[in-house]
């Protein structure tokens, strides 16, 4: 039995490279009442609310997010597997076991190159940066490196991505970059590292050739979530 929403998963998703000044993103995913899903008007699907300048907190209906697990939205994937979990439940454990085979490669493939190439063309072009727009450029590049490495899904936390088989120069550069973006603040701007710039710049490139050499991956049953969301509900 449910109030007019339940909790099922809540959780502060982060990459481990926080500023002094950071704010914290929690997301959680809730499930409501039988009687919400069988209205005939359309109810809205997500709680937004910003508490203060630091806690931005955002949840996202168990139907929406079971809709887009089906799609291979691979944002889902990052709320389910954050180090920092404020409560959870058996409920959902059970819900993510379901999702896991829906993670698809190229559909998470395209989405993180699409945040690269955007933060590259976008923010990476000034004379002088903050480097919290490294770390946006970065992170989803690396997670492309998870990917292509192992075919699985990749890891949230920055400083666990860093740890591929890089060249040596280029971490000691990533990891310089990260100290002083540490010990600034989110909009101090730095001068550009152009061994940072040289390596985003190639991996965007190599990784639009390979995408469009990939097959749509994605699981198209839907009984599997079906299940598992009318076994939230009862």
């Amino acid at each position: 039995m449910f109030a007019s929403f339940w909790p099922l998963n809540q959780v502060a998703v982060h990459g481990g490279v926080e500023s002094p000044d950071s704010d914290y993103d929690v997301r959680f995913i809730y499930v409501r009442t039988m009687a919400d899903y069988l209205r005939l008007e359309s109810c809205r699907d997500v709680i937004e609310w910003q508490l203060d300048e630091v806690f931005d907190i955002n949840g996202w209906d168990l139907r929406k997010v079971l809709i887009q697990v089906h799609k291979g939205s691979a944002g889902i994937f990052e709320w389910a597997t954050s180090p920092v979990i404020y409560k959870t439940t058996n409920t959902w454990r059970e819900i993510y076991k379901a999702c896991t085979p829906y993670f698809s490669i190229k559909a998470a493939w395209m989405h993180y190159l699409g945040l690269a190439r955007g933060t590259w063309a976008k923010y990476l072009q000034e004379e002088s940066i903050p480097y919290k727009k490294y770390i946006y450029a970065l992170r989803p590049l690396l997670v492309c490196r998870s990917i292509e490495a192992d075919r699985g899904i990749p890891p949230v936390q920055f400083e666990e991505l860093q740890r591929q088989n890089l060249p040596e120069e280029l971490q000691k550069a990533v990891s310089d970059m990260l100290a002083v973006k540490k010990a600034g603040t989110e909009a101090t701007r730095n001068p550009h590292v152009p061994m940072l710039d040289a390596f985003i710049e190639q991996e965007i490139r190599r990784f639009e050739t390979l995408a469009g050499q990939m097959e749509d991956d994605r699981k198209k049953d839907w009984e599997p979530l079906n299940r598992v969301f009318l076994k939230a509900l009862e």
